[in-house]
């Protein structure tokens, strides 16, 4: 197998990992009372993992599917901080009720053999 392939494996694997935690957590919000609204919401600033609301909180989480939760956490860089505070942005000016909720961002932790670990209000929004 050539080097090119084995990346590109990588890849593909790494996404349908992805693919499977965000469907995970979607599950795991879904029976602790929340509501999906967007799954895999893209925008010209950038993709937010799931969208969610429960009572007058909308939450903007981003999915990450490690071995710890520390690893998660440093997943989680300014870089994607600011791509995801800008989609959250345009969501909101898209869906201007949007702005009467209390706003949040969440990350979602999907550790091997582990229920999903709801970190709420894990950073701020960034410009």
């Amino acid at each position: 197998m050539t080097r090119g392939r084995t990346g590109t494996e990588q890849r593909r694997r790494a996404h349908a990992l992805g693919l499977s935690a965000e469907t995970f957590a979607a599950w795991y919000l879904r029976l602790t009372g929340w509501r999906i609204l967007k799954h895999r919401y893209r925008t010209r600033a950038g993709e937010i993992d799931l969208i969610a609301k429960r009572r007058k909180t909308v939450a903007f989480v981003e999915v990450k599917a490690r071995k710890t939760r520390r690893a998660a956490l440093e997943a989680v860089t300014p870089a994607s901080r600011r791509r995801i505070s800008g989609a959250a942005r345009i969501f909101v000016a898209e869906h201007p009720k949007a702005g009467f909720y209390t706003l949040r961002f969440d990350v979602i932790v999907v550790r091997p053999w582990a229920l999903p670990e709801r970190i709420e209000n894990a950073f701020e929004a960034v410009e």
